[in-house]
């Protein structure tokens, strides 16, 4: 059985260059596949390999004191997902273009799986406010799956997520809004911008759309969550969909 990984984390790389061949190096001498993205605001894995492998890698790299505290998300399967190895070397590890923001030294609130779980059974947050789902994917993804009624924008990349939003700022308003994405790195980022940006009562949803399947599972998702490897998507028994199914998820209109 292959073990696949999701990951990354913000935090300040001085030389990037050298985090980069030293990760292509020790990837490749472990037999791993996937893509890992190095940038000077932190790093980006999607990997897959011989589980005994995965766990060195990992090992060694929380070794290191900059990604100790590094959140992993956890698959398996039946053959690896991708192709090849690619390290590449990168500005951002997702590309937003939003040079102001630090999420390595910074960050908003966010709210685990299991307490948004509990707010979407009854409806409203602890403090009685209704919740609003931002999805921060792309239209593509979304069409795989999404959260019940989430809000999702007309947007072919995460550039785009700023100006889309902007029409549905006034209904947000008194709203707690809790952004989230695949893994939580785009709903980090997103989190941080609308927080610095003005919206008010603003979270992330930790650990993304994999993060909640592992601690809750369906409950409140419709479809799978697109996952970038040869499996398409997942469902929320982080298992490959039949043929990357498409969702027929509701979305939410403000």
């Amino acid at each position: 059985m292959i073990l696949n990984i999701a990951a990354y984390h913000f935090v300040e790389i001085a030389d990037p260059s050298a985090l980069r061949e030293q990760l292509h190096a020790r990837c490749e001498a472990l037999g791993l596949k996937g893509t890992v993205l190095v940038a000077g605001e932190g790093v980006n894995l999607f990997l897959a390999g011989d589980a005994e492998d995965i766990r060195v890698l990992l090992d060694e790299f929380r070794a290191d004191p900059r990604f100790a505290a590094i959140a992993v998300k956890f698959s398996e399967s039946e053959t690896v997902p991708f192709r090849r190895l690619r390290v590449k070397l990168k500005k951002e590890i997702i590309t937003f273009r939003r040079f102001d923001l630090l999420p390595g030294h910074e960050r908003a609130p966010a709210v685990t799986p299991k307490r948004l779980a509990q707010w979407l059974d009854r409806g409203r947050d602890d403090a009685g406010r209704e919740i609003v789902l931002l999805d921060t994917r792309n239209d593509q993804e979304i069409a795989h799956g999404s959260f019940a009624n989430a809000l999702t924008l007309p947007i072919g990349k995460f550039t785009e997520l700023p100006e889309a939003l902007a029409a549905h700022r006034d209904a947000l308003a008194g709203k707690t809004i809790v952004s989230f994405c695949t893994g939580g790195i785009r709903c980090e980022k997103a989190a941080l911008w609308m927080q610095n940006s003005g919206y008010e009562n603003v979270l992330q949803l930790e650990g993304g759309i994999l993060g909640y399947f592992e601690d809750v599972g369906a409950a409140h998702y419709q479809g799978g969550c697109f996952v970038f490897d040869e499996r398409v998507a997942l469902g929320a028994d982080l298992k490959p969909m039949p043929n990357g199914a498409m969702s027929d998820a509701v979305p939410f209109s403000l």
